[in-house]
Parts: C-alpha cells; structure tokens; sequence
C-alpha cells in the first residue's frame, strides 16, 4: 500500500510538470546564473531583450550606463548600434547578477566572438563606467583609455554622463 502512494505522487507531479504553462515560468529567477539565449531586441545601448527556454527576458548590462536614447542624448543612438553591430541575432551568453527596480536581469554578457560586451561599450566610447553600481577596476581602466584616446562620445569635450542627463530632464519635467 505505501508504494502505492509514492507511485501516485511520483505520476501526479510528472503530471502536473507536463501542464506548467509557459507564462508561469516568468517567475524563474536567473540571478546567479550562466545560460545561453538569442538576442531578439536592442532596447538602447545598455538594455537587450533575449529569448530563453521560450521566454523574453529584459537583460540590463552590468558595470556601465549608456547615453540615453530617449530625450535624445548624445550618442544615445550610436549606443544602440553599437550594442546592436556586436550581438544582434547572436547566441549570448548571460551571467546573471540580480534584478533592479524594473525587473530587468544585470547581467554580463558575452557574444559569439567570445567578448564581454559590457566592456567592448566603454572600449568602443559608447559607455560610462557606473561607478553607483560597480566598483571593478577593469572597468574604470578601461574608461579612463576610451577618454584618453577620444574614443566615441569622448570626442565631446562636455559629454555628459547619463545619470546627470536624467536628472536634468526629471528636474525639467517638475
């Protein structure tokens, strides 16, 4: 009798897993974890969106922050296509971090050409390193050779980093 019982719940989880819907997978936590997953969109220079196990996840890049697209900043565009040009339609690999505040996974990321996008956007000029969130000496190094060489929006004397451009806007819309 009592392998009677494990056999019927051993059949009625086998039987609830086949009917787990996808959309209930949303609330998989990815944080601290390493996957693989396409790129599907290029929201701006630091936000992608990849497709996992038939789920979107909204991918924000760790150490850096972006000119922002929006409000039309300076370099927010070439940004995009910057991020775009090294991993649209690619295989990446993401290594979670956390969630922020708009549940979007921080993560590193890694392209096919096996290179660190977060780091290949500050080589490239097209990010600051976000020293709010992130302390890694690698990326402040890097920073500092971009500005050196006047790479991307380092050609602008005044450039302005983008935590300072959405508080201007924030202050402007009170």
């Amino acid at each position: 009798m009592r392998l009677g019982k494990v056999s019927l719940l051993v059949l009625l989880l086998t039987l609830q897993a086949c009917f787990i819907q996808p959309s209930e997978s949303k609330s998989l936590n990815y944080s601290h974890l390493v996957f693989t997953a396409k790129v599907i969109r290029i929201m701006d220079g630091d936000t992608m969106e990849v497709l996992y196990q038939n789920q979107p996840i909204k991918i924000r890049l760790a150490h850096i922050d972006c000119p922002e697209k929006r409000g039309s900043q300076p370099f927010g565009k070439n940004a995009k296509k910057a991020l775009s040009d090294l991993c649209s339609g690619q295989m990446v690999s993401i290594q979670g971090q956390k969630y922020d505040r708009y549940k979007r996974l921080i993560a590193v990321v890694i392209n096919s050409k096996k290179q660190v996008l977060n780091q290949e956007m500050i080589k490239q000029g097209m990010a600051w390193h976000f020293k709010k969130y992130s302390n890694d000496l690698l990326y402040a190094q890097l920073e500092i050779t971009a500005r050196k060489n006047k790479i991307g929006l380092w050609q602008e004397a005044d450039a302005v980093a983008p935590w300072e451009w959405r508080e201007t806007k924030h202050t402007l819309a009170k």
